[in-house]
């Protein structure tokens, strides 16, 4: 059975705050890699594509952690609490919006053998 989690953050900067919104969330990948279970954790933003013309939060963290016990780790960490805390919650942070989606790669009813 799979244990990985994938996680999708996505993060709408208030206007004119693209750039800070960004760095800041680069901020975070550092100390995140230094996490024994975190498989990949990269923050981009959204560029324009004629194949691709979907709408979007314009920054996005593409997050695998070896299993949901990690994941939840990770997001109990201070720096993690602090950062939603300084940047998309407080009025003073430069981001108006984050909606974090964690997925799972199995089908549903999957019959995972037990070891």
């Amino acid at each position: 059975m799979s244990q990985k989690i994938y996680c999708i953050a996505s993060f709408k900067p208030k206007p004119g705050r693209e750039d800070a919104a960004f760095k800041a969330l680069q901020g975070l990948e550092p100390n995140a890699h230094r996490e024994d279970a975190c498989l990949r954790y990269t923050v981009t933003r959204q560029i324009e594509s004629p194949f691709a013309q979907g709408e979007s939060y314009p920054i996005v963290f593409h997050e695998v952690w070896a299993n949901r016990e990690a994941f939840e780790a990770h997001c109990q960490r201070h720096e993690i609490q602090a950062f939603f805390q300084s940047q998309v919650e407080s009025p003073d942070g430069d981001i108006e919006d984050a909606n974090v989606c964690v997925y799972t790669d199995e089908p549903a009813g999957f019959d995972a053998p037990q070891f």
